[in-house]
């Protein structure tokens, strides 16, 4: 059963004491406050991360060729290094079971994909099937190439959503054709991507027929890979694998930084990850550190009213109070006082972060900032809990104090 005296002295009592009392809600408050901010603010940070890296296989090593800066072997710095179908051969061979690989062949210059009247100036990319999977691409309609078109040299193309619309329109696009400057390619496919909309205007077609139909020999412009679940170091020692494997068979020196580019995603994934995880880790320290400053001034606060109570504490053990109810009374006044702070801190820090997110929008390193529920409440019921633990000190003085020394008390 509640006690309501008891409740109604506690109220009685912050209400004749509404500057003390505001002080220390606002500790707490603010203390909470910023925890959420400050964690909902990391997620945000967290979520743009994970927005980068939202188009590409994340366990993913891209490979480019470049331009020697180094002799070798009598050969002169400033040769070209192209990639050829010998070096994608090489690669799908040392790839483990499972794994990904596949070359991409870009057409340069004016490229003009048409059907009928309509026309559009779209990116087109000649890949080998596995491309699919490197770019996150999901098929929304039909199919994504296959081996067969890549064995046959077949004539068919996988279109973006945004190469649809503009071509087709509301028709129906597979079995149709396009043009990709003048020569027909009969859509296979419709994807989407997660990528920015420039990824849904690209055009996909298999690479030998287009290294065929479009002079380009056996040149490639550049190999992607998956590594499985590769660690980072593990990663690390493939991409210098296949750099020794490029060197052999371009005839560079393996030092050489420039004869080939590599990206390593794993790499580049866990470097992002480590700077979110020491931002997570500083907010966390910040957020504490503000919550146990908080608590420190609800343990300061109450000892300030015990010492302002001792002649009303003294009168009422004179007329039969006990010990035990003492304390009851003083740590009742500590658990509402950071209950209700706490929770209202909670509340505006969900509050400004949603304002925050409608208000600034997502950009590419900051989305969706918001916080943990169940972190925060934990947090919140923590906090109640050690602001009862910071009113226990002043309690336990209070219940020792003599009725007589408190009498005496002016």
């Amino acid at each position: 059963m509640l006690d309501l005296d008891s409740w109604q002295e506690i109220l009685e009592t912050l209400r004749r004491n509404k500057l003390r009392a505001g002080l220390t809600a606002f500790s707490v408050a603010w203390g909470i406050f910023m925890l959420v901010v400050l964690l909902g603010s990391g997620q945000g940070l967290a979520n743009g991360v994970s927005y980068q890296f939202r188009d590409d296989a994340t366990n993913s090593i891209w490979v480019w060729p470049g331009q020697t800066s180094l002799p070798f072997a009598g050969l002169v710095p400033g040769r070209n290094v192209q990639f050829t179908n010998a070096d994608y051969d090489d690669m799908k061979a040392h790839a483990p079971e499972g794994e990904h690989v596949t070359g991409r062949f870009r057409l340069f210059g004016q490229i003009v994909v048409s059907r009928g009247k309509e026309s559009g100036a779209f990116d087109v990319r000649a890949v080998h099937p596995d491309h699919l999977y490197l770019e996150k691409t999901r098929i929304t309609k039909g199919r994504f190439l296959n081996d067969t078109d890549i064995t046959e040299l077949r004539k068919v193309a996988v279109i973006g959503k945004l190469v649809k619309d503009a071509l087709f329109g509301s028709d129906e696009p597979i079995g149709d054709a396009i043009q990709v400057n003048g020569i027909s390619f009969q859509v296979v496919g419709v994807f989407e991507d997660s990528g920015n909309e420039s990824e849904m205007e690209k055009v996909y077609l298999p690479i030998t027929t287009a290294q065929r139909t479009y002079n380009g020999a056996n040149r490639i412009g550049m190999v992607m890979f998956t590594v499985g679940d590769a660690t980072l170091e593990q990663s690390k020692l493939i991409a210098k694998d296949v750099t020794r494997r490029l060197a052999t068979r371009h005839r560079f020196d393996v030092a050489d930084a420039r004869a080939v580019r590599v990206n390593n995603n794993i790499e580049q994934f866990a470097r992002f990850s480590g700077v979110i995880a020491g931002i997570r880790a500083f907010t966390w320290l910040v957020g504490v550190g503000t919550i146990l400053a908080g608590i420190v001034g609800v343990s300061n606060i109450m000892l300030i009213t015990v010492r302002e109570r001792t002649r009303e504490i003294g009168i009422r053990k004179a007329m039969g109070a006990t010990p035990r109810s003492i304390i009851s009374q003083i740590l009742k006044e500590s658990v509402l006082v950071t209950s209700v702070a706490g929770l209202s801190g909670l509340v505006l820090g969900v509050a400004v972060l949603d304002v925050a997110s409608r208000f600034l929008g997502d950009t590419d390193y900051f989305r969706h900032p918001q916080v943990d529920m169940r972190t925060a409440i934990e947090a919140t019921i923590v906090l109640v809990a050690a602001g009862t633990l910071a009113g226990l000190i002043p309690a336990r003085r209070a219940a020792a104090i003599k009725p007589v020394e408190a009498l005496r008390e002016e």
